[in-house]
């Protein structure tokens, strides 16, 4: 396609999603962690501005959700993305072959990976190196034999390993690969070695999670992960820590390195699993669309994504005072985040 070609598309489209903005509400896909708090503020929103109608928020996994996101520009696709992890790299180039090349980058507050089991299972703390040596396909290169979690180390019971966790297209798998699982590995002097001489081999290696039974992949439903384990004493789950908060009654957080999951410990970034939450949004959409600008407004409100708000108090972590000032900025301006920064 000719340079003249692309312009004269995108401006069709362009031209053609304010007609389609009276036909629909505003479209939101991916993170499962982010879900329940998008829910939140889209009936917020809704209840504010009626004719806008209600945010549509889809639950997809972050992954599956930024391709749908940077699939292209128009009343088909979805105007934000909610993601548990930044924007890849990858996924950037995907949006600008697509047409979408100005997105704004939200950070609405932070979150944790955390680890929990039935409140009976005798499992309290695990060290990242025990949790990369029970769940990695090859740890440091070789097959993973354990079965049981006494085989990684003799202090802990002889209980099973089975892990319940999220599957690829999930950003808190992303997160915990890269928070959890690669700390351990690299801590190897041939792991390290490696990651400089062949890096793909390196990831592979590190953050590849086991498919011989050990490890479950159990969807983009967190609700789930806790239900398995309420209803199955022995097992582990992998979720954001807003479900272990919320259901604190029916499972019990397992510490990491000595640290349990906790507001103070995420919030402080003591807790190995802490990670930043993020929305995107089109901004070609959001000039269209009326209900994409109340929606990231309404959530960047310290009444909302601040220490007091509602979505703090039903599980997120509010990020720093210069993080939310930053974030405020990015939904008043709507300023594109700069793709080449991205990793």
């Amino acid at each position: 396609m000719t340079y003249s070609k692309y312009l004269l598309t995108a401006a069709v489209a362009a031209v053609a999603l304010p007609a389609a903005a009276d036909a629909r509400s505003m479209r939101a896909v991916g993170s499962s962690t982010v879900y329940p708090f998008a829910k939140m503020v889209a009936e917020r929103v809704a209840r504010a501005n009626p004719r806008l109608g209600t945010p549509i928020i889809e639950s997809t996994g972050t992954g599956a959700g930024m391709k749908l996101f940077c699939a292209g520009v128009g009343a088909r696709f979805p105007d934000v993305a909610n993601a548990s992890r930044r924007m890849k790299a990858s996924e950037a180039k995907l949006c600008a072959q697509n047409g979408v090349s100005k997105v704004t980058e939200v950070q609405m507050g932070l979150d944790g990976v955390a680890l929990a089991t039935a409140r009976n299972t005798p499992i309290a703390n695990l060290t990242q190196r025990e949790i990369y040596l029970a769940i990695a396909k090859t740890p440091f290169g070789k097959p993973n034999k354990a079965r049981t979690w006494k085989d990684i180390n003799g202090r802990l019971p002889a209980l099973p390993i089975r892990v319940y966790g999220p599957p690829p297209t999930s950003g808190t798998r992303d997160a915990l690969g890269e928070l959890l699982m690669t700390p351990a590995c690299e801590s190897n002097p041939a792991m390290a070695a490696m990651k400089k001489a062949n890096e793909a081999k390196f990831k592979a290696i590190c953050t590849g999670v086991r498919e011989d039974g050990a490890y479950i992949q159990a969807g983009e439903n967190d609700n789930l992960i806790v239900q398995k384990l309420a209803a199955n004493p022995g097992t582990v789950g992998i979720f954001g820590y807003s479900y272990l908060e919320e259901n604190a009654g029916r499972v019990k957080g397992i510490a990491v390195n000595g640290v349990q999951p906790s507001y103070q410990t995420i919030s402080s970034f003591r807790y190995p699993g802490a990670r930043p939450l993020y929305v995107y949004v089109k901004n070609a959409h959001a000039s269209a669309i009326p209900a994409v600008r109340a929606f990231v407004a309404e959530m960047t409100k310290e009444s909302a994504f601040g220490p007091q708000g509602y979505l703090v108090k039903n599980g997120l972590v509010a990020a720093p005072n210069n993080v939310r000032a930053r974030a405020q900025m990015a939904a008043r301006n709507m300023a594109p985040v700069n793709f080449a920064s991205l990793k």
